[in-house]
């Protein structure tokens, strides 16, 4: 397994991160036996980084995780989340909390959750707009302080908030969106990170499977998922045809260098710089493996510039995002 480090206080994980939030829901059904085998596979081939957070599931995920990797801790760096407050099942009911008693709350529910004495990244899932930031991390500094957290990140954080964070407690990772049809990172984000030494976590770095090939029209998803709704507006009508473009133009390199659409995309992130971690999500040892064969696929300045053409800033339609 390759490793790599993020931001400057020691955090290292495996080269490829595991996401798991679409065992639990979002992405259609779910088989919590078939991910559980998924995630012990993930240990058995060396891949040690997990990444949950409390909303997914409402709790399930996190209680999903912590089961799977029972007997295993020294095998596993685990990332969670907290900050965005779910009442009720209805994502329109979603409300952002970054108040100190409720990181501290949040936490305890996490460790609970999760059956650890300790998280090793703990993020801010979304900074929440009615509480200044530094009063958030500074209730995250307490709990790295009191051993309950050992590194710090936020999750879809702008730059101004980033350095405001940061000079309250070193923050190890931003987490954020970052794959061939969502570049926006690479306009300020990405520097931001860098000159402050902070490491980068990419998430849906297959375009939440899109870069698969394997979604080619509403009819390939179940009615439970929320891609085939306004919620991602980029897998609905004019804007999914629109967007099969880039996935035949990936589709396309794939072929001519033996290799799937996927591994060429999580290549491509893998080599957008070595303190850029991508996490893939999946509920199937079968795909995780194949996502793992990305870590050994070069890319060439020719492979490099041929993916720009295909899929430059911006070239995707639909916003990531709807309602």
């Amino acid at each position: 397994m390759q490793y790599r480090t993020l931001g400057t206080q020691g955090l290292k994980v495996s080269a490829l991160g595991l996401g798991c939030m679409g065992m639990s829901e979002f992405y259609g059904s779910t088989d919590d036996a078939q991910s559980t085998a998924t995630i012990q596979r993930a240990l058995d081939l060396g891949l040690d980084f997990l990444d949950t957070a409390d909303m997914y599931g409402r709790g399930h995920n996190e209680e999903l995780v912590g089961k799977a990797i029972s007997g295993r801790r020294g095998q596993v760096v685990l990332a969670t989340k907290f900050g965005v407050v779910r009442p009720t099942a209805e994502l329109r009911d979603n409300r952002l909390d970054g108040s100190p008693a409720y990181v501290r709350k949040a936490c305890e529910a996490s460790l609970q959750r999760l059956g650890v004495e300790h998280i090793d990244l703990y993020y801010q899932h979304r900074v929440a707009p009615d509480t200044p930031v530094e009063e958030t991390v500074g209730a995250m500094a307490e709990l790295v302080a009191a051993g309950k957290v050992r590194y710090l990140g936020l999750s879809e954080a702008s730059p101004e908030q980033i350095r405001r964070a940061h000079a309250v407690h070193p923050i190890s990772v931003l987490q954020t969106e970052y794959s061939l049809w969502t570049r926006d990172v690479e306009e300020e984000i990405l520097a931001t990170c860098r000159e402050l030494g902070i490491g980068f976590v990419a998430y849906s770095p297959l375009g939440r499977g899109f870069l698969t090939g394997r979604i080619k029209s509403a009819a390939d998803l179940e009615p439970t998922d929320l891609r085939a709704t306004p919620f991602f507006p980029r897998f609905i009508g004019d804007n999914l045809e629109h967007n099969l473009a880039i996935v035949r133009g990936v589709e396309a390199l794939a072929a001519a260098k033996g290799c799937t659409p996927a591994q060429l995309s999580l290549a491509w992130v893998l080599a957008r710089g070595a303190d850029v971690v991508p996490i893939a999500g999946t509920r199937r040892a079968a795909y995780l493996e194949e996502n793992l064969g990305a870590l050994n696929l070069a890319l060439s300045p020719d492979d490099l510039a041929a993916l720009d053409r295909i899929a430059p800033l911006g070239a995707a339609r639909g916003e990531r995002y709807g309602s």
